[in-house]
């Protein structure tokens, strides 16, 4: 599987690649780039799966606000992909694994993505409703929004989630 590492600038062009390889369409590499432009990212928790300098793997994060009381910063994970080629060989886990002991290091209490239900529980995800966290948008159904709370959660972080701007026009 090679190396996981930090995402850095000279990366940006492969994982875009990766990301319409991945998902047969241009929308979530077309988002990364709003993300990365709006500051939305956290660079810290980009990482990439780098197969013999070809990028193979790439999971991101961004800051989210939870409307708690106090108002909570928070991450959620998107977009993440593995090239075709790749996937189902423990690529996407690697790349879950590492980003999710680095987010727990770096304090962060609340990991939120919206993602096939089936993949994200085997790392400790659940239903984010059933922790009290609502969904920044309505359609979103109940077992595709999912949260996984780190070290630093607490009891009282609930209440609905606001995303970044660059989410809304997707």
């Amino acid at each position: 599987m090679g190396t996981i590492r930090l995402e850095t600038t000279w990366d940006e062009g492969a994982v875009n690649q990766l990301l319409t390889r991945a998902f047969g369409r241009r929308a979530e590499s077309e988002l990364l780039d709003r993300l990365r432009s709006s500051g939305a990212t956290v660079p810290q928790l980009c990482l990439v799966a780098d197969q013999n300098s070809v990028i193979v793997g790439h999971i991101c994060y961004n800051h989210v606000t939870l409307e708690s009381d106090p108002p909570t910063k928070v991450v959620a994970l998107a977009p993440m992909a593995v090239t075709p080629a790749f996937q189902n060989k423990g690529v996407g886990t690697a790349l879950m694994k590492e980003s999710l002991a680095r987010a727990d290091a770096r304090g962060v209490p609340l990991v939120l993505v919206v993602g096939h239900p089936e993949y994200y529980p085997k790392f400790g995800f659940v239903p984010a409703r059933s922790m009290g966290i609502e969904p920044p948008w309505p359609d979103i159904p109940d077992k595709a929004f999912m949260a996984k709370p780190l070290t630093a959660y607490r009891e009282h972080m609930r209440g609905p989630v606001r995303y970044p701007e660059p989410f809304e026009d997707i």
